[in-house]
């Protein structure tokens, strides 16, 4: 006999289903750089295109709130500067890390603005 199937708690927030694909973003991610610290050239350059793919369409599909459009536009100049600085380490004797902190430097640039301003003008409406 099969155990009852367990009900969702209504009182239990649920939850949103962008969350399924956030969470394969991450292990994407995580696959990417473990390819990357592993020297696993190919396998970490493959991995590059699926992870922005997926960065980008989640950047897309939550661009509605100005909090998530922000952080997750950060998150793509996080991965964009880490493949230019990955590229960099394997074929270019680690030549391309000025151009990678010039990315990372963006993405902190939308996360303060977002802190600094966009967050202070939601907290005066």
């Amino acid at each position: 006999m099969l155990p009852p199937k367990k009900l969702p708690n209504p009182l239990q927030p649920q939850p949103h289903p962008i969350r399924k694909i956030e969470n394969l973003h991450i292990a994407m991610w995580l696959l990417k750089d473990t390819c990357w610290v592993l020297s696993y050239k190919t396998a970490g350059m493959l991995m590059i295109l699926p992870t922005l793919s997926v960065a980008f369409y989640l950047t897309y599909k939550l661009r509605e709130t100005t909090t998530e459009l922000l952080h997750n536009l950060a998150v793509c100049c996080w991965i964009i500067a880490n493949s230019i600085w990955m590229t960099g380490e394997f074929y270019a004797n680690d030549g391309y890390r000025p151009y990678a902190a010039l990315v990372f430097g963006l993405g902190l640039l939308l996360v303060a603005y977002y802190y600094i301003i966009a967050q202070h003008k939601k907290t005066q409406e």
